[in-house]
């Protein structure tokens, strides 16, 4: 009888241990069709689940390193408008420097002309003055104020930093989000004085003004500063024209790279539809067979058979 007893509760145990494990298996299947993984925990592929946690961290830096090639797109899309704008201001100080240049115009025509490169110098100091995509100078290097301001004569001085702030956009690389004032309008002139676009415009416009005894003469060398300023300025435009072609390079690489970190992840971690779909057809049908097997095998008696 024992014999019997244990038999019996072995064949239950086992059938009942096998339907279980089917049933574990179609479920899995079933929660891999409904999130896209077939990774549901690290154990069910250590190597896979390893590459998936690096990938992971490789996007997080990717974001950051995006975050900041945004910023420095910004803030050099906004100093390259602002250049674009201090370049036609300058141009056309020049103009009004080549009609002041003439020995035929009268007091008041120099004047109207010294009114003009007044407010010539006004606007390069507001574009001077212009905010990043923080609101911070856009030219003043680290400083989060103004990057020049006026002296009681209406003289502007530079009182950023010395540098502009670098940011890093991914594989060890980085890029200067913008000039700073000295590099756009310092420049040495003639005499190998140190100087600047804005003094230049000024001292210009007191010579026009009455300021002078030579005002032909101080235009004539004011032609050739701001010649050397404009240089100095369309050097400095460049530059910031060549960091924006860079990111642009950075940008398209960055986008390969998450397409390929993409596609690695759908291979490690992401589900086979149609594989997923067959094997838990498979997996039913026989689990559905064991159970009608364990059923019917369960009915049957050997008294059925002593008749």
């Amino acid at each position: 009888m024992a014999i019997v007893s244990t038999s019996t509760s072995a064949f239950y145990e086992r059938a009942r241990a096998n339907m279980k494990d089917l049933r574990a298996q179609a479920e899995s299947l079933q929660t891999q069709l409904g999130s896209g993984q077939k990774l549901s925990r690290s154990s069910d592929d250590p190597v896979a689940a390893s590459r998936m946690r690096t990938l992971a961290r490789l996007e997080s830096l990717s974001t950051i390193d995006e975050t900041n090639a945004n910023r420095a797109n910004a803030d050099l899309s906004l100093a390259d408008a602002a250049m674009s704008n201090m370049s036609n201001t300058i141009m056309r100080a020049q103009e009004l420097a080549t009609q002041a240049a003439s020995t035929t115009l009268t007091d008041e025509q120099r004047a109207g002309i010294a009114t003009e490169l007044e407010q010539i110098h006004d606007d390069l100091y507001t574009l001077a003055n212009s905010r990043d995509s923080t609101g911070h100078a856009l030219f003043g290097g680290n400083n989060t104020g103004n990057a020049y301001e006026l002296d009681a004569s209406g003289n502007a001085s530079y009182i950023g930093s010395d540098s502009s702030v670098d940011l890093p956009i991914g594989d060890g690389q980085s890029v200067t989000r913008s000039m700073t004032g000295k590099q756009i309008f310092n420049f040495t002139d003639a005499n190998g004085n140190d100087t600047d676009v804005m003094a230049t415009i000024k001292t210009l416009a007191a010579a026009l003004a009455g300021g002078s005894s030579d005002p032909t003469g101080a235009a004539n060398d004011a032609l050739a500063s701001l010649k050397t300023g404009l240089d100095t300025l369309t050097t400095s435009h460049t530059v910031v024209g060549t960091r924006l072609a860079w990111l642009d390079v950075v940008s398209e690489r960055r986008t390969t790279l998450t397409e390929l970190r993409s596609t690695e992840e759908a291979d490690l971690g992401g589900t086979d539809i149609a594989s997923t779909v067959a094997q838990l057809q498979q997996t039913l049908t026989v689990l559905e067979a064991s159970q009608a097997s364990f059923s019917k095998l369960s009915n049957l008696s050997l008294f059925n058979n002593l008749r």
